[in-house]
C-alpha cells in the first residue's frame, strides 16, 4: 500500500491552519468574481437602455452570454487536466478576462447600428473564453491543496468561496453605482481594474500552490507541433475560441441547441467512463455525479434571474426607496452576497453541528432543500405583490425576501455541489466533473434568459398588464421547481447509498488511492459530510 501522502500546509506554512496558498487563490477569486459581477449588474441593463434591445432580446443575449461562460471550463478543464495544469490554464484565463472586461468600456454612441456594438460583442467572447480557462481550474486548485479525506477541505471551500461574496458584493455596489451614475464605461472600467488585480494577485502567489497545480507532463508542451511548441498553440486554440464565441454570442438560438447536444454528450462520455473503465463504488460515485448535474439546470434557471428578470422587475415595478433615498436597482443583486457573508458561517456550523449528532441531510437531500427554497422564493414575492394589489408599488422587502430564500437555497447547494464534484471524482477526471458542474450551470443560464424572456415577451410590445406578466411566468416556473424539489428528497437516501461515503480513499500525487481514514474518523459522520457553505462559482 503506498504511504500517506504529506498533508497540506506540511510545507510552504499555513495561516489559520490552512496552507497559504489557499489565500492567494482566495484573494484571486474575489477580485475575479468582483469583476464578473460588477459587470453582470449592468449587462441587462446596458443591452435595454444603451443598446436598445428589447427585454425578450436582451432576456435571450444575457442567457446566451452566462450560458457560454459556464460551457467553456469544460474544455479549459480538459486542456488543464490533460496539458496545460490547472496554474497555467488559469493565468492565460485572467489574461483574457482582464482584457475582456477592459474591452466593455469601449460604450460607442449606442444603438443597435453603432459600429462599436462589435467592441461589445468582442469584449463578451473574451470574458467568455477567459473563465473557461479559469473558472473550474482554480475552484479544482483548491480540492488539490488537501488529501480527498482531509477534514479541512470542506472548511477551505467555505473560506474559497467567502472570498467570491466578498468579490461579488463590492462589485455589484462599486460598478452598479459608477455604471449607473456617471456611465458605462465607469462601470466596466471599475471591473477590468478588479480583474487586473485579480491576475497579479496569483502570479505573485505561485510559490505557495507548492507545485499542485503544474502541467502533468511539462516536457509535452516544450514539444514542437508544426513548427511552434505546443504551449502555444493551445493559447492560439484559446484565442481561436475567442472568434467562435463572437459568432455564438450573436447567435442565441444555436447556443440552446448546443447546450442540449453536448450536454448529451458530456454525460454519455462521463457515463460511458464510469460503466467501462471505473470499478463499481467509483462508477457508482460518477452516477450520483451525473444525477447532481441534471438537478443544476432547475435551480439556476430560476436562481439567475437576479440579473434577467428580477432586475426588470425590479427597476421597473418596486418601490426602491428607502429611508428617504432611492436604491440604485444594480445595488440589490448585491443583497444576495450579504446574506451569503452573514449566514455562511452558521450554516457552516449548522451542517457540523447536525453531522456530529448524525442528522446532517445528505447531499442530494440539501439539492432537494435548494429547489424548493428558490420556488418558495418567487412564490412569496407573488403572493406579497397580490396581497398588497398589483396596481401598487411592489415593496422593495419583498425583493430582499425572495434574495433570502435563493441564497439559503444557494448554500444547500452550490458549494455542497461543488465540494461533492471534487470529492467524488476519480482524480484523473477531476477537472473534467469541476468543468462538466459548470456546464451543467450553464444550462441554468440558458434556462434563465428563457424564463426572463417569457417575461419580457409581451412587455416590449405593450405596458398594459406588463407586471402581471411577470406574476404569472414566476407563479409557474416556482410551483414546478418546489414540485421537483420535494420529489428530490423522496429518492435522495437512494441516492446517497451509492456515494459509498465509508470507502472513500486518498489519492498519491500520481492519482493512485489509498486508505487514509481509520475506523474511528470512517464513524465520524462530520468526516463524511460535506460542509462548505458560501457560493456556486
Amino acid at each position: 500500500m503506498a504511504s500517506a501522502p504529506t498533508r497540506a500546509g506540511d510545507t510552504g506554512g499555513t495561516i489559520l491552519g490552512h496552507p497559504k496558498g489557499l489565500f492567494i487563490l482566495f484573494f484571486a477569486e474575489m477580485w475575479e468574481r468582483f469583476s464578473y459581477y460588477g459587470m453582470r449588474a449592468l449587462l441587462i441593463f446596458y443591452l435595454t437602455k444603451h443598446w436598445l434591445f428589447s427585454d425578450g432580446r436582451a432576456s435571450l443575449i444575457y442567457g446566451a452570454y452566462t450560458s457560454l461562460v459556464y460551457i467553456t471550463p469544460v474544455l479549459g478543464g480538459w486542456l488543464a487536466d490533460r496539458y496545460l495544469g490547472q496554474r497555467k490554464a488559469v493565468v492565460f484565463g485572467a489574461v483574457l478576462l482582464t482584457f475582456g472586461h477592459f474591452l466593455m468600456a469601449f460604450e460607442g454612441n449606442g444603438g443597435q447600428t453603432d459600429p462599436a456594438i462589435n467592441i461589445f460583442w468582442l469584449a463578451l467572447s473574451f470574458i467568455i473564453m477567459g473563465t473557461g480557462f479559469l473558472k473550474g481550474n482554480i475552484s479544482t486548485i483548491v480540492g488539490k491543496l488537501y488529501p480527498r479525506t482531509d477534514v479541512r477541505r470542506d472548511g477551505a471551500y467555505t473560506i474559497f468561496y467567502m472570498g467570491i461574496n466578498l468579490g461579488s458584493f463590492f462589485g455589484v455596489l462599486i460598478a452598479g453605482y459608477l455604471g449607473e451614475t456617471y456611465g458605462w464605461a465607469y462601470g466596466f472600467g471599475a471591473a477590468g481594474v478588479g480583474m487586473l488585480l485579480g491576475l497579479v494577485v496569483f502570479v505573485l502567489g505561485r510559490p505557495m500552490l507548492m507545485e499542485r497545480a503544474e502541467a502533468p507532463d511539462p516536457a509535452a508542451l516544450r514539444r514542437r507541433v508544426a513548427g511552434a511548441p505546443l504551449e502555444w498553440l493551445l493559447y492560439g486554440a484559446g484565442l481561436a475560441g475567442v472568434l467562435l464565441m463572437w459568432v455564438l454570442v450573436q447567435a442565441q438560438e444555436v447556443v440552446g441547441t448546443l447546450l442540449l447536444v453536448s450536454g448529451a454528450g458530456l454525460l454519455l462520455y462521463i457515463g460511458w467512463i464510469a460503466v467501462t473503465k471505473l470499478p463499481r463504488e467509483d462508477r457508482d460515485r460518477i452516477l450520483v455525479i451525473i444525477f447532481l448535474l441534471l438537478l443544476q439546470p432547475v435551480f439556476w434557471g430560476l436562481f439567475e434571474q437576479a440579473g434577467a428578470s428580477v432586475s426588470l422587475f425590479t427597476d421597473r415595478h418596486v418601490d426602491r426607496t428607502f429611508l428617504g433615498q432611492v436604491i440604485p436597482t444594480t445595488w440589490f443583486q448585491s443583497v444576495n452576497a450579504a446574506f451569503i457573508i452573514m449566514l455562511g458561517p452558521i450554516f457552516a456550523a449548522l451542517w457540523t453541528l447536525l453531522g456530529r449528532r448524525g442528522l446532517e441531510p445528505s447531499t442530494p437531500a440539501k439539492f432537494g432543500l435548494a429547489i424548493v427554497q428558490v420556488g418558495l422564493g418567487f412564490l412569496v414575492l407573488v403572493w406579497g405583490t397580490q396581497a398588497a394589489g398589483v396596481d401598487t408599488p411592489t415593496s422593495l422587502w419583498l425583493v430582499v425576501l425572495l434574495y433570502f430564500l435563493h441564497t439559503t437555497g444557494e448554500l444547500c447547494l452550490s458549494p455542497v455541489g461543488l465540494s461533492a464534484m471534487n470529492r467524488l471524482a476519480p482524480w484523473h477526471m477531476a477537472s473534467l466533473i469541476m468543468g462538466a458542474w459548470f456546464f451543467a450551470t450553464a444550462g441554468g443560464n440558458f434556462v434563465a434568459g428563457q424564463i426572463s424572456a417569457l417575461a419580457g415577451a409581451e412587455n416590449a410590445e405593450s405596458g398594459e398588464g406588463a407586471k402581471q406578466v411577470f406574476l404569472d411566468v414566476w407563479t409557474t416556473t416556482g410551483w414546478v421547481a418546489v414540485g421537483i424539489g420535494i420529489a428530490v428528497l423522496v429518492v435522495s437516501p437512494l441516492v446517497k447509498r451509492l456515494m459509498h461515503l465509508d470507502s472513500l480513499r486518498d489519492f498519491d500525487r500520481d492519482g493512485t488511492g489509498h486508505d487514509a481514514l481509520g475506523e474511528d474518523e470512517l464513524a465520524e459522520p462530520a468526516a463524511a459530510g460535506f460542509h462548505p457553505a458560501t457560493r456556486r462559482d
